[in-house]
This record gives structure tokens, sequence and C-alpha cells, in this order.
């Protein structure tokens, strides 16, 4: 026999879609400020001329400046107020976390809850606002060094420039709040995953340009499409995957009955980072390489060195990408999952995995299963971010038809999905109440 989740998400559909009321406003909002978003890309920064800075991209776009344009959703090819994106708030994440597993003060406010959190958060973004101004002024001394990209080069345009890219990041992090407090799905995400979305089609467009001219064949181009789908096969597969371990409730008295012993399942996703390793991974590399695709031309040896060393397919940039995906995994799932902490609450509920001591010897056994699917989970991340690498270096395909990009959009699409369905549920088991209520008082 069904359960009633079950049977409440069997009777989902577009009715009652239509009567979601909050639903709706929320979908609403968040496509309202992924639009504002949007618009914000193509607000060009002042003393700019555009004609020499699209020569200039079109000139270093191959490397991982095509990796930073496509998170800013084409915002670094226009040089828009936008043009930092989000990354460096994700860069000012990356650095906290670290610090909060290194600082004790830093870990007693995690331990805090909702107070310790705020706290938390107000660092991020102090850290958000020094790493983009740090970022700012470097795009604004290269854009200076680069030729005749701007117009009256000086103290005023290093300013103005380094002042309306840290503006822009911070709206983008207020906004990506705003998303997750009153939209659906995570805001910060959602706004990569528009950014990427948005330059798809031009990619598509140029890649069948490629194959009118004769640079890819035909059987490259049907190659590529199957190699997509494959990709998001995989992708929501592995997502889905979970390794449950058998929980045991042992019986208990409750009054005068006894109730009989329960079984349930503890989930263990195959991937718990999720698609965080990937992001976390390309901005870290970003942070070095901003201004290096820009003044290579004009810089030092070394800098000409470094940017062909962090070039798309580069052995230099897959080990380094590799190994931070790699630790940003176990990392991640350090933080979100804490053995010890899951052992006590099954301890204190009477739960127990058959065959394991409760307490200690439970979180070891926890903890011995989670670190073996995060290799798997670790591995499925490297490949599927690395391989099509491979592929773009060798075809010259759009750099959007990329594992990370696959990843990040296919990731934040299920995701939303899922809290679509869960808000479209709690709707239904509301509306059941109600006509349980409305019944309970006829009677």
């Amino acid at each position: 026999m069904a359960s009633a989740a079950e049977q409440l998400a069997a009777n989902i559909n577009f009715s009652a879609f239509s009567k979601a009321e909050e639903l709706k406003k929320r979908i609403w909002f968040t496509l309202g400020a992924l639009i504002v978003y949007r618009l914000g890309t193509y607000v060009p920064l002042p003393g700019i001329n555009p004609d020499e800075l699209a020569r200039a991209f079109q000139a270093n776009q191959s490397g991982i400046l095509g990796m930073f344009n496509m998170f800013a959703g084409g915002a670094v090819g226009r040089m828009a107020i936008f043009a930092l994106g989000i990354m460096p708030y994700i860069s000012a994440s990356i650095i906290i976390q670290l610090m909060t597993s290194v600082v004790p003060s830093l870990e007693q406010l995690k331990k805090e809850g909702e107070s310790g959190r705020k706290k938390i958060n107000q660092y991020t973004r102090y850290g958000t606002v020094i790493l983009a101004t740090f970022q700012a002024y470097g795009i604004a001394v290269g854009l200076e060094g680069a030729g005749s990209i701007v117009m009256d080069p000086g103290i005023f345009f290093r300013f103005s420039t380094v002042v309306t890219l840290v503006g822009g990041t911070m709206f983008l992090m207020w906004l990506g709040e705003q998303i997750t407090a009153r939209g659906v799905g995570n805001g910060i995400s959602l706004i990569i995953f528009a950014g990427i979305v948005a330059e798809l089609p031009s990619a598509i467009v140029g890649t069948l340009e490629l194959g009118r001219q004769g640079a890819l064949s035909t059987p490259i181009i049907l190659a590529i499409l199957v190699l997509s789908v494959a990709v998001i096969a995989i992708i929501v597969f592995i997502e889905r995957a979970q390794r449950r371990l058998l929980i045991q409730y042992p019986k208990r008295q409750v009054g005068n009955k006894m109730m009989e012993g329960q079984s349930s399942h503890l989930p263990l996703k195959l991937n718990t980072s999720g698609v965080i390793p990937p992001i976390f991974a390309s901005s870290l590399l970003l942070i070095p390489a901003t201004v290096a695709n820009f003044s290579s031309q004009n810089g030092p040896e070394w800098l000409i060195t470094v940017t062909s060393l962090l070039g798309r397919g580069a052995p230099l940039f897959m080990i380094i990408y590799a190994s931070l995906i790699v630790f940003f995994a176990f990392f991640y799932t350090a933080i979100v999952f804490d053995p010890a902490d899951t052992a006590d609450n099954l301890k204190k509920h009477g739960g127990f995995i058959p065959g394991i001591r409760p307490g200690e010897r439970t979180a070891q056994y926890i903890d011995y299963v989670l670190t073996r699917i995060t290799v798997i989970g670790a591995i499925y991340l490297v490949a599927v971010c690395l391989l099509p690498e491979f592929l773009i270096s060798a075809t010259g395909v759009p750099f959007y038809f990329g594992g990370t990009s696959l990843l990040i959009v296919v990731s934040v699409t299920m995701d939303t999905v899922s809290q679509i369905q869960g808000h479209l549920l709690a709707h239904q088991y509301e509306g059941l109440v109600k006509k349980a209520k409305l019944r309970g008082r006829r009677r």
C-alpha cells in the first residue's frame, strides 16, 4: 500500500500548482531577480572602448578567462558591472570555512546555532569586500595595460572601476540571499546557473557555424551531442544514488502497549558535496588568473608562462583543478555531515546499526562508509569535469559544453525542481488538513 506521502505526490498536477499561491509568488520573485541579474550583465563599465575590449577578449578567451566569463554570464566579455560575478563571495566562503576548522573562536561560533551562523555570514561578507576590491583593482590595472581598451586611464578610472565592480558583487550577493529566502532554490547557485544557460544558445550556434564552415565535421558534432546526453544521464544517476545504512529501533513500551521494533534507513548520498567542489576549485583558480590573460602580451616572461600553463587542456591546469575538486569533495562532506553527531542522535533515540555497537563504534562505521563513497563521488566529479575538457582542447568546441557547466546546470535544476515539489507537497498537505478540520466541524 502506498504511503501518505506517495499518495500526495501522485496527486500533484497543474491544478495543484495553480492553487499554490505562495509557490507562484516565490517563482515569480526568482524569475524577476534573475532578469535583474541578466540586465546587469549588459551595463558596461564607464571609460571602456567596447571594440578594443571585444578584440582583446577574442584573443584571450581560450584559457581560464573563458571559464570566468561562463560563470559571470558573459559579463567579462562585455566588461559589465557584474564582471566579477559571485566568485569573490564563493572564495570568501571557502576561506571562512577553512578558518572555521582551524580557528577555535570561529569553530565555537559555528556551534552556537543561528546567532553564530549570522556572525560567520557577516565575516564572509567582509571577506567578499576585501577579495572583490583586490580583484577589481587587478582588472583595472590589467585593462590599462592591455592597449587602448581604456579611453582615459588614470587614478579616476581605477577608483570608479573598483567601486563599480565591488558594488556589483555585493549586489549579486544580496540578490542571491534574497532568492534563497523569498524565492525557490539556492540563490547563489541559480545566479551561476542563469549565467551559463544564457550563454548556451550562442555556444550552440557557434558550434553549428564551425560545422558549416568545415572546421568541425558532422560526426564530431554528433559525438558531442551524444557525449552531452551521456554526461547528463550520468550526473542524474550519480546525484540520485544513495548508500542506505539499515537502522534498527528496539521494542519499547508506551503506556500499557508494547510497540514493535521498527527499521529505517540512513541515506548517504554518493556525492554528498554536490556541485560545490567544481565551483570552489574554479573560484580559487580564477583568483591568480584575473589579470594574467589581459596583460600577458605586455607583461613579464613569468606571467606569459603562467598564462600558458593555465590554458585549457594544459597539464598543470588539469592537475591543479582535479586536486582542488578532490580536496573540496572531502572537505565539504566533512563540514555538512558529522558522523559523531549522527551516532549520538541515533543513540539518544535508541537506534542502532545491526552488528555495530552504538556510540563511538557507530560513528567510526559511518565515517568508514562515508569516506569510501566520497572517494567514488570525487572520482565522478573529476571525470565529469575533466574528460570533456580534453575533448574541448582537441576539437575547439565552445567552452559551454564542458563538464563543469553541465554538472552545474543539471544539479541546480534537480535541486530547484525538488524544492518546487516540496512546496507543492506541503500545499497539498495543508489542503488535506483544512478539509479534515471542516469535516470535523460539520460532524
